[in-house]
């Protein structure tokens, strides 16, 4: 029979633990932060702009159920 080793050591952080470990991330990536959240910004606009409807290569906006000049469409 194996023995388990409790995890009650390995809790979620608190309110001060989530500040020390939120102060150091920003002493370690301060300045990347705003080019991540912008790159991060982005993605979700383009995401919820592929949800309403799909972009070309061009950059046309093409509807869901537009078949011209689509090459997943079936022949």
């Amino acid at each position: 029979m194996t023995q388990t080793i409790p995890l009650a050591f390995f809790s979620m952080p608190g309110g001060y633990e989530w500040l020390i470990i939120g102060l150091v991330a920003l002493l370690l990536f301060g300045k990347r932060l705003p080019g991540v959240a912008k790159s991060l910004g982005q993605a979700m606009h383009e995401f919820k702009s592929g949800l309403a409807g799909r972009v070309d290569a061009d950059g046309d906006r093409k509807e869901p159920g537009d078949k011209k000049d689509d090459p997943d469409a079936p022949a």
